[in-house]
C-alpha cells in the first residue's frame, strides 16, 4: 500500500508530498510520493493530510476503561483504594474482556498502535485475547499483589507468579510477535520482597520478557515504602532487582539525586504521565533532568479513571505545557522532544524494536490524519501541529504491522457498537450503589 501526504517520519524528518510504502508487515519505502508511485505502480493508494508513525502508549490501564470518571477529585491512594481497586475486584472475565477491547479501540482510533498495558490481578487472559483480536501491538501483564490488597485482588505471591508464567507460555510472542509479556507487580506498596524478587527471577527465566510497574508517583507512596523498607522507592526496587533496561517504571515523580543516578546507571526506562499526575495532584516529574542524564522517557496516558482519555495527542500537549510552566521556561520540552517521547522513546520503553518511526525495514505501523478543520488550519510545522493542535479524533487511518485495523471510523476486527453497548451495561452494573 502507498500511504501519502505530508510524512512525519520521525521527530526530525518531514517529507512534503511524501509517501510510505508498505510490503507485508514492513515499510519498504519512505520518500517522495512521485517516486513511490513510479516504483510501486500496482500498489493500492491512500492519501491523508499528515502521515505519521503509530504512537506508543507506554503506560496504560486498558481494563480500567469501565471506571472512566468514577473517581474524580481524589488523591492517588484514596483514588486507588476506595474506587479503582474495588472496581477491578468486582470485574468478571466478560467485563474484563469488554473493558480491554474498549481501551484498545480508543487507542487505535486515536493513533496509538502500541501499548505497554498494566492489567489487573484477575482475568488477564481476557485482555490478551482482546489485544490479539483488535490488532493492537502490545506488551501486557497480569498484576501481582500479595500484600495489603483489597479482597478479591490479594493473592499468594507464588500462585501469582505461577499464573504469570502460564500467561507467558501462552501469549509471549503471540500473533507473530505482536503480543509480548511484562511481569507486572502493582507497586512496592502492595508487594512483598519475596514477590518482587520473584518477579526478577521470572523475567530472567524467559527471553524477551520485561518488567512493568509503578514507582514514586506520590509522596505518600514514597513515605509508605520508606517506612516499610528503610529505603526510598526506586532504591528499594533496585535492591530487589527491579531496575535495568528490561524494566519500565511509570511516573517517577518523587525521586532524589541518588534514585535518578540509579535510573541512569541501570538504563531503566521511565514513563511520564502528565495528565494523570496533574489530575491526582501527584506532582511534576523531572522529565528534563531524566533526559539530561540519558534516561529513556516514554509517554503514557495512565488509565481512564485518572485522565480521563487515552488520547495520545492530549498527552503530548500536556507534557510540553506542564514542563514550560513548571520551569518558567518557554523552551522546555519542545515539540520535537515530546514527539520523540511518544514514538521512538516510547517504543524503547514498551520493549519493541523497529517501531516508533517511519523507516525502511521498520514495522508498518502507520497512521493518517486529517487537517480539515478550523482548529487544524493552517499547518506551518507538522510536528508542532501533532503535539499542540491535533486531537485523537483527527486520526482517520491506523495500520499495525501492515494490517489496516481502523479506517474512516470503522474497526476491522470488532463491532464497535456492540462493544460500547456492553461496556456501558457492565459499567452501570459495577458502579451501581
Amino acid at each position: 500500500m502507498i500511504v501519502s501526504g505530508t510524512v512525519v517520519a520521525d521527530a526530525e524528518t518531514t517529507v512534503e508530498d511524501g509517501a510510505v510504502v508498505t510490503d507485508g508487515d514492513e515499510i519498504a519505502f519512505v520518500g517522495r510520493r512521485s517516486e513511490a508511485v513510479d516504483r510501486y505502480p500496482d500498489h493500492e493508494r491512500r492519501s491523508f493530510d499528515i502521515v505519521a508513525p503509530g504512537l506508543i502508549g507506554s503506560h496504560v490501564h486498558s481494563v480500567q476503561t469501565l471506571g472512566r470518571g468514577i473517581a474524580d477529585d481524589a488523591p492517588l491512594l484514596e483514588w486507588l483504594e476506595e474506587h479503582v481497586l474495588p472496581l477491578e475486584a468486582a470485574m468478571g472475565p466478560e467485563a474484563t474482556r469488554t473493558a480491554a477491547t474498549l481501551g484498545y479501540m480508543e487507542c487505535l482510533a486515536s493513533g496509538v498502535t502500541t501499548v505497554l498495558d498494566h492489567l489487573s490481578v484477575n482475568h488477564a487472559a481476557e485482555a490478551f485475547e482482546a489485544a490479539v483480536e483488535t490488532g493492537i501491538r502490545g506488551r501486557l501483564g497480569k498484576v501481582l499483589m500479595d500484600y495489603d490488597a483489597p479482597d478479591g485482588l490479594q493473592e499468594d505471591a507464588e500462585e501469582g507468579l505461577r499464573e504469570s508464567e502460564r500467561l507467558i507460555e501462552e501469549y509471549h510472542g503471540a500473533a507473530d510477535g505482536r503480543i509480548r509479556y511484562a511481569v507486572t507487580p502493582r507497586f512496592a506498596v502492595s508487594c512483598t520482597e519475596a514477590c518482587l524478587r520473584g518477579v526478577r527471577e521470572l523475567a530472567d527465566a524467559h527471553d524477551g520478557v520485561g518488567i512493568h510497574t509503578h514507582a514514586s508517583e506520590n509522596r505518600d507512596e514514597v513515605a509508605t515504602v520508606e517506612e516499610r523498607t528503610g529505603e526510598r522507592n526506586v532504591e528499594w526496587l533496585h535492591e530487589v532487582g527491579l531496575t535495568g533496561p528490561d524494566v519500565t517504571l511509570a511516573h517517577c515523580v518523587w525521586t532524589d539525586e541518588r534514585e535518578r543516578a540509579i535510573l541512569a546507571e541501570t538504563d531503566t526506562r521511565v514513563v511520564h504521565c502528565p495528565s494523570s499526575n496533574m489530575k491526582l495532584a501527584s506532582g511534576v516529574a523531572p522529565v528534563e533532568d531524566y533526559l539530561d542524564r540519558g534516561v529513556t522517557v516514554g509517554l503514557g496516558n495512565d488509565g481512564p479513571p485518572c485522565n480521563n482519555t487515552l488520547d495520545p495527542f492530549t498527552e503530548m500537549r500536556q507534557a510540553s505545557l506542564l514542563a514550560k510552566v513548571d520551569d518558567r521556561d518557554a523552551t522546555a520540552l519542545p515539540a520535537s522532544t515530546v514527539f520523540e517521547m511518544a514514538t521512538a522513546a516510547g517504543a524503547t520503553a514498551a520493549g519493541f524494536e523497529r517501531v516508533g518511526a517511519l523507516r525502511e525495514g521498520y514495522r508498518a505501523d502507520v497512521i493518517g490524519l486529517s487537517t480539515d478543520s478550523p482548529r487544524a488550519t493552517p499547518v506551518h510545522d507538522p510536528v508542532s501541529h501533532l503535539v499542540f493542535a491535533a486531537h485523537g479524533d483527527d486520526v482517520r487511518f491506523t495500520m499495525v504491522g501492515g494490517d489496516v485495523v481502523y479506517d474512516g471510523g470503522a474497526f476491522a476486527a470488532v463491532d464497535a457498537d456492540a462493544v460500547t453497548s456492553r461496556a456501558s451495561a457492565f459499567a452501570a452494573e459495577l458502579t451501581d450503589d
